[in-house]
């Protein structure tokens, strides 16, 4: 990347990162995703039982790898095989985690996160349950305020994810959210999370590279 659009990201992720700490969040800063997945394996314990939600940038990352080949307790929700039943109970467990690992849809410079979810397990785990969440996003989910985070999400998160999952939803046709009643709309339930009373419970990585929707 060009070092002066860098250092424009980059001042950009430091104001979003004293938001959140504000808001009792911990979080860090990544140069780039060598450094991100440093600060990830650094907040995991030899032993921990660990899931993950769905996630492009986790797989970007190779975190999903990590996981798979340390010396971890992991709930691989891709495990080849799973039926639907069994997908669920890794759901469930998943809420009992030592650690849980996703993204997030947006990141506002007021030091909110805001997802949208079909199932909802990814944002019951972040939620309540896991003892520690670590959410890593590329600087490209940094948004301005809430209207902007809704912006993104229907402009951009929504189509593209839904198109991943070849849910045919109308978003996938028009390339934005149509607030449809499609029986496989993925944006069922919206979660804003700011101020948490469970200070450095929830981890954000902010990373200076573009990764997932």
């Amino acid at each position: 990347m060009d070092k002066n659009k860098y250092e424009v990201i980059k001042i950009k992720m430091l104001r979003t990162a004293e938001a959140l700490k504000k808001n009792n969040f911990y979080c860090k800063c990544a140069e780039n995703r060598e450094e991100a997945l440093k600060i990830v394996k650094s907040l995991i314990n030899e032993g921990d039982s660990v899931s993950v939600g769905g996630s492009v940038t986790l797989s970007e990352l190779g975190i999903l790898e990590m996981l798979k080949e340390g010396p971890y307790n992991y709930l691989d929700r891709y495990e080849k095989g799973l039926s639907r039943t069994q997908m669920e109970e890794v759901y469930v467990k998943s809420l009992l985690t030592d650690v849980y690992l996703t993204s997030s849809n947006a990141i506002t410079e007021n030091g909110e996160l805001y997802n949208i979810d079909g199932n909802s397990n990814r944002v019951a785990a972040m939620l309540y349950g896991p003892k520690s969440v670590i959410v890593v996003a590329g600087y490209n989910k940094i948004v301005k305020d809430l209207d902007a985070a809704r912006s993104r999400l229907k402009e951009i998160a929504a189509p593209a994810n839904a198109t991943r999952l070849n849910m045919g939803t109308p978003c996938t046709v028009t390339g934005k959210c149509c607030n449809c009643s499609s029986e496989n709309r993925i944006c069922a339930n919206t979660v804003i999370m700011s101020r948490q009373r469970n200070k450095d419970r929830v981890k954000v990585i902010l990373v200076g590279e573009e990764l997932g929707y």
